[in-house]
């Protein structure tokens, strides 16, 4: 008889390093490229709106925060929703945060794609974008000790960023340059902005704050996770809305007159050479570059854990989704289909790839509020004064929130999301014999 034990998950990541990874899956730097089109469309009460958002994402944060403490395990929102709600639920509801995790590393490689088609116009970009997958297919495969250790390098290339940005904004400010002062109600407040347009934009600064969740795909592999994790959850939420305040806040004062940018999608790199000149210019150039990688390799390694998760209770075949290789411990087949799945940027465009990615993610976030007031509220009895607000209503107040947004998603977002689900809704209906049965479940083991 063999006695062999199948190859596990590795406990092997700190609190320093799971924040780090859901920072880096965050890409904080993003606010700059998105700076642009979100200002015109706050019509300049860009700060108010992420203040905004980071409240919508707290009570999103504080519900993922309790069921990783109930449920520590890879399948993140995906085991939620399963084991609090129920199974086809919970099913649909990992099929759907797929759309987020699996098209991230595209979006990433887009990104790059397109940033060496504008300063490399003699390259191809199919080279980019291939060398690219190549890149963080590999780092992946190679343990997720060496994805954390290569992300922290390149986030603190990111903090630089950040760093400078602020240094050359408050030198240009002192100086006279943009709004000449330090202090100002400009990013906050506007009398003549629509409230409808205000609203409209939440969602995709609500996109701004994906990673928090992303770090309970890691259950498995990091210490003490009942602890670790929901105390990484709120530094990531709080560090990343932190910085895209302070960021926009002074990015408007750099330059008040947002209507004037000559390419919206653009703008930060304006402002840097304004401020910075060439130097700031070629700086957040080579950061970005390095970003992609590294939100690409958390992305890739959160989506490959998801799969994993649903591959090992046979939700997915087994022999395929819910392969470990014994020398790396990470599931090789399904980072390498990532990886095959973020060559769609060679053909597919930014702003396809984005309306999967929010429909997913906003799914996901509602079924996870919803799932704390199913397991803590109803099944655990949780009703005290205390529990009644801890388990009802601050996740319904984040279930309501979300669903508002979900729903004020552009169409395009709405009906490629809608297709994707109805065809796991199809998968479902084969996998369970039209509901006969229930789909195959994982018995919950923490391994130490």
């Amino acid at each position: 008889m063999n006695n062999k034990k199948s190859p596990s998950l590795k406990r092997s990541l700190s609190l320093k390093y799971v924040v780090f990874f859901g920072l880096t899956f965050m890409a904080p730097t993003t606010l700059y490229s998105t700076y642009g089109v979100a200002v015109h469309e706050t019509n300049g009460m860009i700060s108010s709106a992420y203040i905004v958002a980071l409240v919508v994402m707290l009570f999103t944060a504080f519900s993922y925060a309790q069921m990783v403490k109930a449920f520590p395990n890879a399948g993140a929102a995906y085991t939620f929703t399963q084991k609090s709600l129920s199974p086809h639920m919970g099913f649909l509801v990992g099929w759907t945060i797929l759309l987020d995790y699996v098209f991230s590393p595209m979006i990433s490689s887009l990104f790059l794609g397109i940033a060496m088609k504008a300063y490399f116009p003699s390259i191809p970009m199919y080279i980019g974008i291939i060398l690219f997958i190549i890149t963080i297919t590999v780092i992946n495969i190679l343990g997720i000790t060496v994805a954390a250790k290569f992300n922290t390098a390149i986030l603190l290339l990111q903090f630089g960023t950040f760093t400078l940005f602020t240094v050359f904004s408050i030198k240009g400010l002192l100086n006279g340059q943009g709004a000449a002062t330090l202090f100002s109600a400009l990013p906050f407040l506007d009398s003549n902005v629509k409230m409808s347009n205000f609203i409209s934009v939440i969602p995709v600064l609500c996109f701004s704050f994906l990673g928090f969740d992303a770090v309970t795909t890691l259950s498995e592999e990091t210490k003490n996770p009942r602890r670790t994790l929901p105390r990484a959850i709120y530094l990531i939420t709080m560090i990343g809305g932190a910085l895209y305040i302070i960021g926009s806040y002074f990015l408007q004062l750099d330059w008040p007159n947002y209507q004037s940018f000559k390419e919206p999608d653009s703008a930060y790199m304006e402002i840097a050479k304004y401020i910075g000149g060439n130097f700031l210019t070629s700086y957040v150039l080579a950061e970005g570059t390095m970003t992609c990688i590294a939100s690409a390799i958390a992305s890739g390694a959160s989506a490959s854990r998801i799969l994993y998760a649903m591959g090992r209770e046979n939700v997915l075949p087994k022999k395929i989704f819910g392969y470990l290789s014994p020398k790396f411990r990470t599931p090789v087949i399904n980072i390498l289909i990532i990886g095959a799945v973020a060559l769609c940027a060679l053909f597919l465009n930014l702003d396809t790839a984005v309306s999967f990615i929010n429909f997913g993610a906003l799914f996901a976030f509602f079924f996870v509020n919803l799932s704390v007031i199913s397991y803590f509220y109803i099944r655990k009895k949780q009703r005290s004064m205390t529990g009644t607000i801890k388990y009802f209503v601050i996740p319904l107040i984040g279930a309501l929130l979300v669903g508002l947004f979900w729903v004020k998603l552009d169409i395009h977002s709405l009906i490629l999301g809608g297709v994707w689900l109805g065809l796991g809704f199809l998968y479902l209906l084969n996998l369970t014999k039209m509901f006969r049965q229930a789909p195959p479940e994982f018995s919950i083991e923490e391994t130490h």
